[in-house]
């Protein structure tokens, strides 16, 4: 997390979180170091955007260029970070952000989670990672046959905190019923947009939004050929 620590992070936000407050001491009372990383900081969120779209053209293509992952890159992120593109994605190991979007050491700021959840961990997360660190688009992706939704689906009995990650699915499986076509692509598209809003109701990210610094949008990556898809 750059040189900001830890544990100054948790003091500001206790009694903040939740509320707009965080959001003004980060951003007025509080000066971060500019980190000694190359990176594009004067995209917009569209741009940033369209580079993840394009990245992950050259992958569904075979012309992956494989940007910034040589030794090179590997030390000059260790430097600091200054990552374009925030992902909320599933733990689904099929798809790695980097590879399908055709990224690099330190592009990216990725969460994953079974069912791309957003939780108040991955919310946290990406509020820093936005804020903080200056990423300017934040995409939900959910991706084809996804188990979590799947399970959701059939009201499976789980064992441990698996069915907290189950009900976080519900409401977006329960939006869904009885719609014509695939049961189960329909609820996770139904889940992706119902996490986005979820990161949109943050006031930290809500802010940002307002600013026009941030875009949140949705996702959906097919199993079988690699191509993303935005879903509204």
């Amino acid at each position: 997390m750059n040189s900001f620590s830890r544990r100054s992070l948790i003091k500001l936000g206790a009694g903040a979180i939740g509320t707009g407050v965080l959001a003004s001491q980060l951003g007025s009372k509080l000066t971060f170091p500019e980190p000694a990383v190359a990176q594009k900081t004067d995209l917009t969120p569209d741009e940033s955007l369209q580079m993840l779209m394009e990245g992950n053209q050259r992958f569904v293509n075979k012309k992956r260029t494989s940007p910034h992952q040589d030794f090179e890159r590997l030390a000059e992120v260790a430097k600091g970070q200054k990552p374009f593109a925030s992902i909320l994605g599933c733990a689904d190991s099929r798809f790695p952000s980097e590879i399908i979007f055709d990224q690099g050491l330190g592009d990216l700021f990725v969460c994953r989670v079974a069912g791309n959840v957003a939780t108040p961990e991955e919310i946290g997360s990406l509020e820093f990672g936005s804020l903080v660190l200056g990423t300017r688009v934040i995409v939900v992706v959910g991706h084809k046959r996804c188990g979590a939704v799947e399970a959701t689906i059939k009201g499976a009995q789980v064992p441990g905190q698996i069915s907290s990650l189950l009900d976080a699915i519900k409401p977006a499986v329960e939006k869904t019923e009885g719609q014509a076509g695939d049961r189960l692509e329909n609820a996770s598209k139904a889940n992706v947009m119902l996490q986005a809003e979820r990161l949109k109701s943050s006031p930290v990210l809500s802010q940002l939004i307002q600013e026009n610094k941030l875009k949140i949008v949705g996702a959906y990556y097919d199993l079988d050929t690699g191509i993303v898809t935005m879903v509204s």
